[in-house]
């Protein structure tokens, strides 16, 4: 298997007060520098970054071991970031992608792993029960995916409509996205 991790990155982070793109950690390391190590560590070959919002400053962020993808109507919700993501996989020579947020920069690479181990041709992580990131997706399902993608739905009902695996992951990690700056 030959794994494309991707970072959807584009959205414009309304409720957070801006691009997640744009965050950091409290060591300063950028959330979408640590997403595009979880994915290298966890085995991918190549990583794509979606950016829209904020992409002229979010760019200077990313890693030069990943490739970022402009969202230009990134302002349509997760499913043109989704979209972008599977078409710049396209290009490359994966059998799969492996999707994981940008706002979830503490998500461990276990998890990644975990989800790539799963085999099938699309899986996602739960965390008790409750789906989450990262999700897997084999190139069969790319089209078809991208063609069902509405607004800011990501792939979840795609995912359920063709029975993805679910692949618990709760004892590696809480599973939540980080909606809000803290204090």
């Amino acid at each position: 298997m030959s794994v494309c991790g991707v970072v959807l990155a584009a959205g414009a982070g309304s409720r957070f007060g801006g691009p997640k793109s744009l965050a950091s950690l409290p060591d300063g390391t950028p959330w979408v520098a640590r997403a595009v190590e979880t994915l290298l560590a966890s085995g991918c070959s190549d990583v794509l970054v979606t950016l829209g919002a904020g992409r002229g400053e979010s760019a200077a962020l990313v890693p030069p071991t990943a490739t970022v993808v402009p969202v230009p109507d990134w302002a349509e919700g997760l499913a043109a970031s989704v979209r972008a993501a599977l078409r710049a996989a396209e290009a490359t020579d994966a059998d799969t992608v492996l999707l994981v947020l940008v706002d979830t920069p503490d998500l461990p690479a276990a998890a990644c792993e975990r989800v790539l181990g799963a085999g099938g041709s699309l899986a996602r992580a739960t965390y008790g029960g409750k789906p989450g990131h990262p999700v897997l997706i084999r190139r069969e399902h790319w089209a078809s995916l991208a063609s069902s993608l509405d607004g800011d739905q990501g792939a979840g009902p795609y995912l359920a409509a063709h029975g993805a695996r679910t692949v618990e992951c709760g004892d590696l990690w809480h599973g939540r996205d980080i909606d809000t700056r803290p204090g």
